[in-house]
């Protein structure tokens, strides 16, 4: 594994402005970041809104900071399939990332309706593809994907090279997969990850909220990382999704934060 393929994602940051975060991207020495096109800020950090959607400024900012500092965009977030909304819908939103040279987005699944979902997942990629862009999938326990059975079923369902699979190490986890499960996949079926670590975590509820607000350097947690980083595919982009709101909140800045994440993520990559 090329460490020169690890990033940081948008929910590590908290809502800091895309300029910025590709600069802390840059200063931490790692050549990618993820994105959505607004903020997901925590109020108390104090960070301006922003809405790459509606501001063709701040686009040509970002642009011009990535070409500068080298850092790309990995992967494109917030495509989310939910009850009673179209994919269809999310077309200028893909124009916005196809705009940013992302090359790939991300999808979930919270629609309980399994086959509408798969439908919408197939929309969506094509979508994407007309633009040039990959689409991932993002298993999520609790979700109606919610384990590697169900996202192979989707992908499976779609039916075309460009819908692959996110495997996010805490989700993989907890859905009671783990690195021989990858290795049985098929070549190809695999598309991006996102590295963090966890505590044991009994209740779902639980579980949701440190997914979203309270992961842990890799390597200081339950999880086998490096037996599932050396399962996973030697191409894909490894993103650290390693939100501590804990720290943020003490007044720890997203450097400080994020700094150790990195050295660990270096340190548990194949070489």
């Amino acid at each position: 594994m090329n460490a020169n393929r690890l990033g940081i994602e948008y929910l590590s940051v908290f809502g800091l402005p895309p300029v910025e975060f590709v600069r802390l991207a840059a200063d931490l020495g790692v050549g990618y970041i993820s994105t959505g096109l607004t903020a997901m800020p925590l109020d108390s950090l104090g960070y301006p809104p922003f809405s790459l959607r509606n501001d063709a400024g701040l686009r040509h900012e970002l642009r011009k900071v990535m070409d500068d500092t080298g850092v790309r965009i990995s992967l494109g977030e917030g495509f989310l399939v939910i009850p009673g909304a179209d994919c269809r819908d999310f077309a200028s939103d893909l124009d916005v990332m196809c705009e940013l040279g992302v090359p790939r987005i991300n999808t979930l699944g919270l629609d309980p309706d399994r086959p509408r979902t798969f439908d919408q997942f197939a929309s969506l990629t094509e979508l994407a593809a007309e633009r040039g862009m990959r689409t991932t999938l993002e298993m999520m326990p609790g979700s109606v994907v919610g384990d590697l059975e169900a996202a192979v079923d989707a992908v499976r369902h779609v039916g075309r090279p460009e819908f692959q699979l996110l495997v996010d190490t805490m989700h993989l986890a907890r859905s009671g997969a783990g690195a021989d499960d990858l290795r049985a996949l098929d070549h190809g079926v695999i598309g991006y990850a996102q590295l963090s670590d966890n505590p044991v975590i009994d209740s779902m509820e639980d579980y949701l909220v440190a997914a979203t607000f309270e992961r842990m350097v890799p390597g200081t947690g339950i999880l086998p990382l490096a037996d599932i980083l050396e399962a996973l595919p030697a191409d894909v982009h490894i993103g650290l999704e390693v939100p501590i709101r804990s720290q943020a909140e003490a007044g720890v800045g997203p450097h400080e934060r994020l700094r150790p994440c990195v050295a660990a993520a270096r340190a548990l990559l194949p070489g």
